[in-house]
C-alpha cells in the first residue's frame, strides 16, 4: 500500500533547494509513495492528516529555535510516534544529543545516507546516489534559485583537513576522493532536461587523487571553457547560454599548484572560490589567485571568514589584498569579489557569538557595511575605500562610527560626519576605550542613562550623535542645565 510521506524544510532562508529531501523524494515515489513538500510550519489543514512519515531537514545550527518549532509542530501529525518521523542534516549531526532531547525525536546519526536501509526500509536502494527530484515544488510557492537551471551534486565527500571552524570533519568524516559523476548526470538530463550550471558542494575537491579524471568528467558532460547552453524560447527562436562549473564551497588555496590550476582552467569555472581564512595564508592565497590569472581565470571570488581568531585590522588587510591584486591586473579584465563570512562556532543556537579580538558595535558596524552591498564586497577601489577606509586607520574609525553616519557617508552635506570626526580624533587612547565600552554595553535606554552620567565633555559631546534623535534633542537640553 503506498504510504503518505510530507517532507519538511523549515522556514530558514536558503537560497538552495534542500539536496537531501529532493533525493528522498526520489526514493519514496520510486517505492510508489505519494510525497508532498512543505516550507515552514503551516497551519493549515490540508496538511493536518496522518502522515506514515515526515522528514524533517536542518541546516546551520544557528537556526536552533526555528528547526525545534517546526520538529515539535510536526510530530502531531504522526501522533507523537518520533518513529514516523525523521530529522536529518547538518544541525540534527552536529547537535544530535541537544535536539534529541529538546524536541523527543532521535535525529539520524548520519548525514549521508550512502547505504542500503539507511531509511530503516528493507532494500538496498542507496539515497545518496539517486538523482534529485526536482518536481518536488511544482505544487508549491517555493521558489529556489537556480532550480530549473543547474544539475547539483558532489564528486568527492569530506575533507583532508581538520580545521576547527568547519563541520566537515564531522558531517563527512571519511573523505571519499571520486564519484563518477557522469551517470548522475545523464539521469536528470533524460528525466528532467538537460541544464546549464553545474553546481558542486566538493568540500576540498582537490585533495581528491583524481582531480584529472574529475575535470576530464566534467568536460566529457559539455561543460568546457567557454562552453555554450542551448536552447529554445517560448517563441521558438534558438538562444545560447554561457555555461558555467561553481565548486560553492570554494577550493583550498593550500593545495593549488601548477598542474591542477591548469585543470581548472579547461573547463567553464565561474567563478573560482578560494577561501582566505586567516591572514597567515596571506602569501599562499596570493600566489594561489595569481596562478589562477595566468592561467585565464579571470572570474574570482573568495570567502573572507572573520570573528575567528583574527582582529578587525586583519579582515581589512585580506580585503585590501584583493584590491590590490585588482588594481594590478585590472587590465586583464580580473575581477575579484569578497564575500566576508562571520564565524559562528558549531554548537551555537544562534548567531551572537563574538570572538575575544572583536565587540559587538564593530561586527555591527561592518554588517551594517554588509547589508548596503548585499554581502559582496566589489573590487572597484574607489568604492572599497569609502566603505572600508584608505588605510587600517580610518578602518578603525568607520568601526567606531554611529549608525546614521556610517549609513549615510556618501551622501551630502557631509557636515555630520566631518564634526564625529573631529570630536573622535580629539579624544584620547583611553577615551576611546571609555567611547567604546559605552556604546558597546548599552541598549540605547542604558546608553541614554550613560550619556546622563558620564562627566567627561568630549564624551557626552561625541555621544550625542550615538542617541536617535529626539533623546539627543532632551539631552542637549539636559547638558546646559549640568552645565550651568
Amino acid at each position: 500500500m503506498p504510504r503518505n510521506i510530507l517532507l519538511v524544510e523549515p522556514n530558514y532562508y536558503t537560497k538552495f533547494p534542500p539536496l537531501g529531501l529532493m533525493k528522498i523524494s526520489t526514493y519514496h515515489k520510486q517505492l510508489g509513495d505519494k510525497v508532498r513538500f512543505v516550507k515552514g510550519i503551516k497551519e493549515d489543514p490540508a496538511y493536518e492528516e496522518t502522515w506514515d512519515r515526515v522528514y524533517v531537514s536542518t541546516l546551520f545550527t544557528y537556526d536552533w529555535k526555528i528547526t525545534v518549532d517546526t520538529i515539535k509542530f510536526y510530530k502531531r501529525f504522526v501522533h507523537n510516534d518520533h518513529r514516523r518521523i525523521i530529522v536529518g542534516g547538518i544541525l540534527a549531526t552536529l547537535m544530535r544529543d541537544q535536539l534529541w532531547k529538546e524536541t523527543g525525536v532521535p535525529p539520524l546519526k548520519y548525514n549521508i545516507l550512502n547505504f542500503p536501509g539507511a531509511l530503516g526500509d528493507n532494500n538496498n536502494i542507496i539515497v545518496d546516489d539517486l538523482i534529485p527530484d526536482y518536481e518536488l515544488f511544482n505544487d508549491t510557492s517555493q521558489n529556489y534559485s537556480l532550480i530549473n537551471d543547474s544539475y547539483f551534486g558532489y564528486i568527492t565527500r569530506g575533507c583532508v583537513h581538520k580545521c576547527d571552524f568547519c563541520g566537515v570533519p564531522k558531517l563527512e568524516p571519511e573523505f571519499i576522493g571520486y564519484r563518477d559523476i557522469k551517470t548522475y548526470l545523464k539521469s536528470i538530463a533524460n528525466k528532467y532536461g538537460e541544464k546549464c550550471n553545474l553546481i558542486l558542494f566538493d568540500n576540498n575537491v582537490l585533495a581528491s587523487p583524481r582531480f584529472e579524471d574529475i575535470i576530464n568528467d566534467i568536460i566529457e558532460m559539455g561543460f568546457e571553457k567557454d562552453s555554450k547552453y542551448a536552447y529554445k524560447s517560448k517563441q521558438g527562436t534558438q538562444i545560447k547560454r554561457a555555461r558555467c562549473v561553481d565548486f560553492n564551497q570554494g577550493i583550498d588555496a593550500r593545495l593549488i599548484n601548477s598542474k591542477n590550476i591548469k585543470l581548472l582552467s579547461r573547463i567553464a569555472i565561474d567563478p573560482l572560490r578560494i577561501a582566505f581564512d586567516h591572514i597567515s595564508l596571506k602569501k599562499i592565497y596570493r600566489k594561489s589567485v595569481e596562478l589562477a590569472i595566468h592561467n585565464g581565470i579571470h572570474k574570482l571570488s573568495n570567502y573572507i571568514l572573520y570573528n575567528h581568531k583574527d582582529n578587525p585590522e586583519d579582515f581589512w588587510e585580506r580585503l585590501h589584498l584583493n584590491i590590490e591584486i585588482n588594481s594590478v591586473y585590472s587590465k586583464n579584465g580580473i575581477k575579484i569579489y569578497s564575500f566576508p563570512m562571520k564565524y559562528i562556532p558549531l554548537n551555537a543556537k544562534n548567531r551572537s557569538h563574538i570572538d575575544q579580538n572583536w565587540n559587538w558595535y564593530f561586527i555591527r558596524s561592518i554588517q551594517r557595511i554588509l547589508n548596503v552591498v548585499k554581502g559582496v564586497v566589489m573590487p572597484g577601489e574607489d568604492f572599497f575605500y569609502r566603505a572600508f577606509g584608505q588605510n587600517i586607520e580610518e578602518f578603525q574609525k568607520i568601526l567606531y562610527m554611529p549608525e546614521k553616519i556610517l549609513m549615510y557617508r556618501d551622501r551630502e552635506p557631509k557636515a555630520d560626519e566631518i564634526s564625529w570626526l573631529n570630536k573622535f580624533d580629539a579624544l584620547t587612547s583611553n577615551e576611546k576605550l571609555e567611547l567604546l565600552s559605552i556604546i558597546n554595553n548599552s541598549t540605547r535606554a542604558k546608553l541614554y542613562e550613560a550619556v546622563r552620567q558620564t562627566e567627561n565633555q568630549k564624551l557626552k559631546n561625541i555621544l550625542d550623535y550615538y542617541l536617535p534623535e529626539n533623546q539627543a534633542k532632551d539631552l542637549g537640553t539636559l547638558w546646559g542645565d549640568l552645565d550651568d
